[in-house]
């Protein structure tokens, strides 16, 4: 299977920019995408005419703001968020065989205070029920935008970010918790060590064009799939967010 995620910064714009046509010519199991920014009346019609036989989502309350989407072409059963009050939007999971595919935007922290204990609260639950499941027998697979870049490999400028959020010590030990967890960070299980491989960009500055980037999207897996895993990557040649797309091939 070839699973995918992406932030795309809005459907009603990436499609406006005609910026997800590639997907209909790649063979794609999966793609889930976060920060939609849209309810069910506002998606394009364009998003109805891509190849995928289901179509999934979970909107934010608030218009305009975050939500996540999931475009498969294989049947699941499917639950929103059952660890988190998720009036936000921020979670899908897949079901099907012994698996839970998660698509997450996970928060971001960088506002406020308020906003950064409501991001590592979300961390804690979700390994919570993550630890659960695994116990319950469940492999597991986690897609999205996780907002936290996790060794200094990971963005351009470590040192100049060391107090900023989305690099903060905290933030970066749930990815080490995860990992104590049984999962693996699949780009670099694949890719090992390579440096300057980053699937997020600001606006400012022409940062992607100089590189200047922080990797923050993630595909990890339960360790009982990493037999499984064939290949890790970042589809930093698509444009049309300040994200990349991120994906696995995987035999499940």
């Amino acid at each position: 299977m070839k699973l995918l995620s992406w932030n795309v910064n809005g459907l009603r714009a990436i499609c406006d920019k005609n910026a997800l046509d590639w997907i209909a010519q790649e063979q794609i199991d999966f793609i889930g995408f976060q920060e939609i920014k849209a309810h069910e009346d506002k998606f394009p019609k364009k998003i109805y005419e891509y190849p995928f036989k289901h179509m999934y989502f979970n909107s934010a309350k608030r218009a305009g703001y975050s939500g996540v989407m999931s475009l498969c072409n294989f049947d699941s059963e499917v639950k929103k968020c059952e660890f988190f009050d998720d009036e936000e939007g921020r979670v899908l999971e897949h079901r099907f065989k012994n698996i839970a595919l998660f698509n997450i935007y996970f928060p971001n922290g960088q506002k406020d205070e308020e906003r950064l204990n409501f991001k590592m609260k979300f961390y804690a639950d979700f390994l919570v029920y993550l630890d659960k499941l695994l116990k319950d027998g469940f492999e597991i697979i986690i897609c999205g935008d996780v907002n936290t870049a996790h060794k200094e490999i990971d963005l351009t400028h470590p040192k100049a970010n060391a107090n900023t959020s989305g690099f903060l010590p905290i933030e970066r030990a749930w990815i080490d918790d995860l990992l104590k967890l049984g999962f693996i960070d699949t780009f670099r299980e694949i890719n090992g060590e390579i440096k300057e491989k980053y699937s997020w960009w600001s606006y400012r500055m022409k940062a992607r064009e100089r590189n200047v980037g922080w990797r923050i999207d993630y595909f990890f897996i339960s360790k009982g799939l990493k037999d499984k895993l064939k290949n890790a990557f970042i589809r930093d040649d698509i444009f049309g967010s300040d994200h990349a797309p991120v994906g696995i091939e995987i035999d499940i």
